[in-house]
This record gives C-alpha cells, sequence and structure tokens, in this order.
C-alpha cells in the first residue's frame, strides 16, 4: 500500500504592526481656540483701559469734572517748559542707571561668594535673598527711621568713631537720593544674585576644569570663561534692573517724598503729585505716557543689543 502522507498547512507569518502614526498637530484654530480668552481678557483688562487713559493725555480733564475739552499736544509741550519735568526726567534716568550698574554689581559678588564650598553658603543665601521678598514700603520705612539724623546709621558710625561720616542722609540735597539708590540695591541685590546663581550652577564643571588645566587663573577663568557664559542671566537682570529703576516711586515716596526741594523727584512721584495733589489728572497722564515710551524704548533697545552680544558669546 501506497504510505499516507500528511501535508501541513502552510504556516502564516504574523502580521506586520502598522506603521505608528505621526502625531497629529495642532490646527490653528485649535490654538486660537485657547489664545482668544487669553488675549480678550488681557484687552479688557490691560489694553483697553490704558488706551482710552492714554487719550487722557490730550485733554485738560481735571480728574473730577464730567467735562473736559480737547486740546492737543498742550499737556506734552508744558511738560518741555516745565523745569521740575525735565529735572525728574534726568533724576529718573539717573537713578535707574545707578541702580542698574550698582545692583547687578553687587549681585554678581554675592552670587560667586555663595557658589563656592563654604559650609555656610545656603544659609548666606537665604539671608541674602530675603529683603527682596519684602515690600517696598515696609522697606521704606524701616531705613527712613535708620537713617534718621538720630538713627541707628548715625549712631553706629559715632560709636565706631566714624563721626566724620554722619550725615542727615534724607535731609540733604546732595545726599538724598543716593541714600534712596543705597536702599534699592540693599533690597534687591539678592534678587540679582539668586539669578546670577542659576547662571553659574548652570555652567558644566568640565569648562571649569579644562580653564585649570590650561592654566587660567581666576581673573582669567572669569573673564574668559565664566562671564560669557552668564550672558541670559546677565540680560535678566539688566532688563529688570532698568525697568525697576525707571518706574522706582514707592522707596522714594516713603524716604522723602521726592524732596529735599526737588532733590530726590522722580516721574513717577512727579505724576503721583500732579494728579492727586494738584488736581491736574491730564497733564500727569501725559508725563506717565512719556514715562511708558522711556521703559519701552530702553528696555527693548538693551534687550535688542544684550542679545546680539549673547549670540555672539554662542
Amino acid at each position: 500500500m501506497p504510505a499516507h502522507t500528511r501535508t501541513r498547512p502552510p504556516v502564516q507569518a504574523p502580521a506586520a504592526d502598522p506603521p505608528p502614526r505621526a502625531p497629529k498637530k495642532p490646527r490653528r484654530n485649535q490654538l486660537w481656540f485657547f489664545l482668544v480668552p487669553a488675549i480678550a481678557l488681557y484687552a479688557f483688562v490691560v489694553l483697553i483701559p490704558s488706551g482710552r487713559g492714554a487719550l487722557l493725555a490730550f485733554t485738560d480733564w481735571d480728574g473730577l469734572s464730567p467735562e473736559r475739552a480737547w486740546i492737543g499736544f498742550d499737556n506734552f509741550t508744558a511738560i518741555l517748559d516745565d523745569a521740575d519735568a525735565r529735572a525728574a526726567v534726568g533724576q529718573t534716568l539717573l537713578v535707574a542707571v545707578a541702580i542698574t550698574i550698582i545692583q547687578n554689581a553687587v549681585g554678581l559678588l554675592l552670587a560667586l561668594g555663595v557658589n563656592s564650598r563654604i559650609k555656610s553658603r545656603n544659609v548666606l543665601r537665604v539671608f541674602l535673598f530675603a529683603p527682596a521678598v519684602m515690600t517696598p514700603v515696609v522697606v521704606g520705612a524701616l531705613w527712613k527711621n535708620l537713617l534718621a539724623p538720630d538713627g541707628a546709621v548715625n549712631w553706629a558710625l559715632d560709636t565706631v568713631g566714624l563721626s566724620g561720616l554722619k550725615q542727615d542722609w534724607l535731609g540733604d540735597p546732595n545726599v538724598a537720593i543716593w541714600s534712596v539708590v543705597g536702599v534699592v540695591v540693599w533690597q534687591f541685590a539678592g534678587y540679582s544674585m539668586v539669578i546670577f546663581l542659576a547662571g553659574l550652577q548652570g555652567i558644566p564643571q568640565d569648562i571649569h576644569e579644562a580653564a585649570e588645566v590650561d592654566g587660567a587663573g581666576p581673573v582669567r577663568r572669569f573673564r574668559h570663561v565664566i562671564f560669557p557664559l552668564l550672558a541670559p542671566a546677565t540680560t535678566i537682570n539688566l532688563m529688570l534692573s532698568i525697568i525697576g529703576g525707571l518706574k522706582l516711586f514707592d522707596q522714594v515716596w516713603v524716604m522723602t517724598g521726592g524732596g529735599p526741594g526737588h532733590s530726590s523727584e522722580t516721574l513717577s512721584t512727579l505724576i503721583y503729585k500732579d494728579a492727586f495733589q494738584f488736581g491736574e489728572f491730564a497733564y500727569s497722564i501725559a508725563l506717565a505716557v512719556i514715562l511708558t515710551i522711556f521703559v519701552a524704548i530702553i528696555s527693548s533697545g538693551q534687550y535688542w543689543l544684550l542679545r546680539r552680544q549673547e549670540e555672539s558669546t554662542r
């Protein structure tokens, strides 16, 4: 008999998995679905009121009367003829530049100090940053008492035999504005320190070791290695400090009120006085428009220059 042979059914290869689908890109209408509510809220709360308020700079509104007449650019031309306004503009620019330079120099030195391996570095970071979380009004009131003629600063100078350095810190027209600058630097140098410290800790250790192997000393290592890599942190700190300096109000108002005379007057304090003490609301709004333009131009120009420098170091 012929042998019976079995035929096995052909084995089918397992079906290949379908290729993974590429993630769908969000459609434009989906993006606008999330953006439109936020933009509408921002426009309703900020842009529209600001625009309507800026239009009042071209009127003679006194802040109370329902009637107001359109006077064009008269308020802005009056600012050019106002010696106090011109002095406040120059004083504001001086204060902003001084705060920016001193605050960031001190903040960088503090960051380099607490970035070392000393055991108390974490405690020092907390203490140095603590003034930045205090409200400016409280800081101004505190230092107003400390800098009084019979305050703790003059008492300490007298105690250590430096009575010749005693000053009427807030009553001398030549010293008052610099006392305010010193208080602002004292409060926010720790804030700049934290930003610089984040930049320092973001520099890989390999770069430090390579610079040491090449024989670079501490000064050359800082100048040619560390400081160029701190460009992003420097950009952020300079932007924040220049804007804060141009808008400075709280510390000046609490400590000196813009005095003695007008020696520590800034645009912000002058705006407040013209609006709420003299009832010249339209004029004060014109000053506020000028301050806004100053902040926008200076901060934009500074950001553009710093970004170019930052890109050139990459």
